[in-house]
């Protein structure tokens, strides 16, 4: 039986993936995330999924890799992970009464085959209205500094979400009913 790897250091993710009993082992990617660039947020997220899953892929024998990432869109402008709490606070201000889209590409190599599954899921979040100070108390916490957009819908930033329409595990980062039709697809049952 292939072992199931997740390339990826998220403890998000983990927790996915622990909630619906898959059994796995964490190996993170080495991959410099700055050097891929994509035609548009879904081609970006795709790239970084497949060479995420590919660089682990190489290192271990008899897996089921799966590569992943996630970012927030609003306007067409693709909001990574801020590097500042300045950065955090002009996402959120930017997010407040709005809607934007979280996107997770996601990238699943069988490394006996090497046959590879490569897909993505959005989401469409809406954010209620905060204030400046909602805003600032939020950023204090140190939640918003590694999270796509800033905010964590699973933790405290709940309370900025109004309503989302689509798949609630995608915003957390990593879709997990799209991710168990495409290993089913390559023949691996992981649940």
């Amino acid at each position: 039986m292939k072992k199931v790897v997740l390339a990826s250091a998220s403890p998000r993710r983990q927790e996915l993936l622990e909630q619906i009993y898959v059994n796995f082992v964490t190996i993170p990617s080495n991959v410099d995330e700055t050097k891929i660039n994509g035609e548009d947020p879904i081609d970006l997220v795709q790239k970084l999924a497949l060479a995420k899953a590919d660089d682990v892929a190489k290192r271990v024998g008899n897996s089921l890799v799966i590569g992943a990432d996630t970012v927030v869109v609003y306007k067409d402008e693709v909001l990574g992970k801020p590097n500042s709490n300045a950065e955090a606070y002009e996402m959120l201000s930017k997010l407040r009464e709005t809607e934007h889209q979280v996107i997770t590409g996601f990238a699943i190599i069988d490394t006996n085959t090497l046959e590879q599954k490569i897909d993505y899921e959005m989401t469409k979040v809406i954010m209620k209205d905060f204030t400046d100070q909602d805003i600032s108390d939020y950023i204090a916490t140190g939640e918003p500094m590694d999270k796509a957009g800033g905010y964590a819908i699973q933790e405290r930033g709940a309370v900025f979400v109004e309503k989302i329409d689509g798949s609630y595990s995608n915003v957390v980062g990593l879709p997990l009913s799209k991710l168990v039709i495409n290993c089913k697809e390559l023949g691996y049952q992981i649940v």
